[in-house]
């Protein structure tokens, strides 16, 4: 897709995206970590000055991943954490019949890799949603840097607990929730996540097929667009192909509380 947005959904300043999108087909991809608009979703959180240019050194390559394409499939050496700087991306894994499992969406500002930490090999691969840009990591560098700056050390250690918390959410949702409940979550927790990113907190560009969302959430795709339709019809949502419009937040949070209580 040469021609697809880099940014994942539509910002709220136009402009500013219009020039970033000339910046990318320009091939201009050397923004800083300490000039980045995602500083503060990413690892440099809470760093000063000094300690943010010895990052930045660090994070010197960035490479972009075309729609479709992996950034790294189970079983390859692991060497490199990945930032999102643009676009979005899934993980997946393969069962022993063939199938694929969807583990989990990343968007901009968000870390992939971190599933090689312990066994030193990926688990899984990381396929690009959309043409996609990401910072590249050098883990052992990353890890030395950590000892000297105990704020870097602090961000890393909080980035991994809210993977485990995510984990956690999933289980939740496959292990207790109904249908509409699993697909309320998702919704609610994924424009969630692109507020805090400055996107609108109730209209979205779905990046991920039905399907990808089915294989996430455990539920068939005849189920997934099943519940879309129930959503449209009791007014929750507002449903064109892949462009969504949240209606009744407060609908479908009390979906979710109800299965949560």
């Amino acid at each position: 897709m040469p021609t697809a947005d880099p940014c994942p959904f539509p910002p709220r300043e136009p402009g500013a995206a219009a020039t970033e999108r000339a910046r990318e087909r320009a091939g201009a991809f050397n923004v800083a970590c300490s000039s980045c608009n995602l500083r503060e979703l990413c690892l440099p959180v809470g760093l000063s000055s000094t300690d943010l240019a010895r990052l930045d050194q660090l994070v010197a390559t960035r490479r972009t991943v075309a729609r479709g394409d992996t950034l790294f499939r189970a079983g390859e050496p692991f060497q490199s954490l990945f930032a999102v700087r643009t676009g979005f991306f899934k993980t997946r894994v393969s069962s022993e019949d063939g199938r694929d499992q969807v583990t989990g969406f990343q968007m901009a500002g968000e870390l992939l890799g971190l599933d090689g930490i312990s066994g030193d090999r990926h688990t899984c691969d990381a396929v690009a949603l959309e043409d996609s840009q990401v910072c590249v990591i050098p883990f052992a560098e990353l890890e030395h840097l950590s000892r000297e700056f105990g704020d870097l050390q602090r961000q890393f250690h909080k980035i991994m607990s809210r993977e485990i918390v995510r984990d956690h959410g999933v289980m939740l949702l496959l292990g207790s929730m109904r249908a509409e409940e699993r697909l309320a979550a998702f919704l609610l927790n994924l424009t969630q996540r692109l507020q805090s990113r400055g996107f609108s907190a109730s209209a979205l560009v779905l990046r991920m097929t039905r399907e990808e969302i089915g294989s996430y959430l455990g539920l068939k795709l005849e189920t997934v667009s099943r519940t879309f339709s129930k959503f449209q019809e009791d007014g929750l949502l507002q449903v064109r192909q892949r462009q969504i419009r949240i209606i009744n937040q407060a609908g479908l949070q009390q979906l979710v509380n109800g299965a949560t209580c």
